[in-house]
């Protein structure tokens, strides 16, 4: 499979390449991709967990028994739970984030998929996320893996990330354009 080389590139990425490289050898892609959206949920959800995952006076074992008891907790894979305590070794958690991404980024693109993210004011509803993956489905003429995510800060609208692309139809956006325009005046 060809990985583009910015992922290669970095640190994160040629971790999140090996740990795929082995759930393609164990046929456990999906299993993998499910216990990472589960990490990087309680990442997310925990402040704590993400703050400890980067503080560098945590000892390495103690990041290890830490980060089995949350893979315990989630219920996560034995391959996902190896891999964990390999970066924990390492001192490589605080990468963790951007190596969930890689993952995501590298699994799409095997399957043929282009992955994208919604940024909205107020959570979406499912008909709202279908129709939209619908119609970036026809723009992009592949399928869409579509996370989305609440950014109370945009007041309005949508901000959709596409790869390297950006669509910013927000509200925030036009009232920053506006204000600039008046400046400019």
């Amino acid at each position: 499979m060809e990985i583009s080389a910015g992922i290669q590139a970095s640190l994160a990425g040629r971790y999140a390449s090996a740990l795929f490289d082995l759930a393609s050898e164990a046929g456990s892609v999906t299993a993998v991709e499910n216990d990472l959206d589960k990490l990087d949920a309680a990442l997310r959800e925990s402040g704590d967990l993400a703050a400890l995952i980067g503080n560098p006076q945590v000892s390495r074992s103690q990041l290890a028994n830490v980060m089995a008891g949350v893979a315990e907790h989630l219920g996560l894979s034995q391959l996902t739970k190896n891999f964990l305590g390999v970066l924990a070794e390492n001192r490589r958690l605080a990468k963790l984030p951007g190596i969930i991404r890689a993952f995501s980024t590298i699994a799409a693109a095997q399957r043929g998929e282009v992955q994208a993210e919604v940024a909205s004011a107020h959570a979406l509803s499912d008909a709202q996320l279908a129709e939209l993956e619908g119609k970036l489905r026809a723009r992009e003429g592949r399928t869409v893996k579509l996370k989305s995510r609440v950014d109370p800060a945009l007041l309005g609208g949508l901000v959709v990330t596409i790869g390297s692309k950006r669509i910013d139809s927000s509200i925030r956006t036009r009232l920053n354009t506006l204000a600039q325009a008046i400046k400019s005046a």
